[in-house]
């Protein structure tokens, strides 16, 4: 039996896998939230796939995504990334992952956690779409400009609206995939 997914995802295997195991699935966790949301950052501009393909380097080479350890990279550490091909090497992107990670600790002292503060921008529980087709969802949506605004006042790059929206579709903040979407359903809690 073929499964129906998001035309998005298409017949791309990588995609595809992405799609069906992590896309839209609810996650809490914060150093996964704060993962996602640096992947979201370096794709600004380019397409999720680069991203994906590239994911596994960027986890080796940014420590997993700890941020603890990030925020206590220097210049000399960003010079090194600045020569891996594995990763996007944007000097603007790397640093904003450094800076982020500061923020994020932030914030994790100041609430507890990175989830209880990402997770209000929809009351704490996922928002369900019910997207007829690709071309009904928006880019961008009031939370993901509330999310954006927060960020950016608290010292964020690269956490736009559309970014943001993004990021709220793969951590499973907003359930995105369409209704005749074998993950639609699987997804909706």
């Amino acid at each position: 039996m073929i499964k129906q997914r998001c035309t998005w995802c298409g017949e791309d295997p990588l995609y595809q896998y992405y799609h069906d195991t992590q896309w839209g699935v609810p996650e809490y966790q914060d150093r996964m939230l704060f993962e996602m949301l640096m992947l979201e950052g370096a794709q600004a501009g380019l397409s999720w796939r680069i991203i994906l393909k590239k994911r596994t380097r960027y986890q080796q080479v940014f420590d997993a995504f700890d941020a603890g350890k990030i925020a206590q990279y220097d210049q000399q550490k960003v010079a090194r990334l600045m020569q891996d091909a594995g990763i996007i090497r944007n000097r603007l992107k790397i640093n904003a992952i450094v800076n982020n990670a500061r923020q994020f600790l932030e914030i994790q002292t100041q609430k507890g956690s990175f989830s209880e503060y990402i997770w209000q921008f929809v009351d704490g529980r996922p928002k369900v779409n019910h997207w007829q087709s690709l071309n009904d969802i928006p880019v961008a949506t009031r939370e993901s400009e509330q999310m954006s605004r927060s960020l950016k006042q608290k010292g964020f790059k690269f956490v736009g609206p559309t970014i943001c929206y993004a990021y709220m579709q793969a951590v499973g903040m907003v359930n995105d995939h369409t209704i005749d979407c074998f993950r639609y359903n699987e997804v909706a809690i």
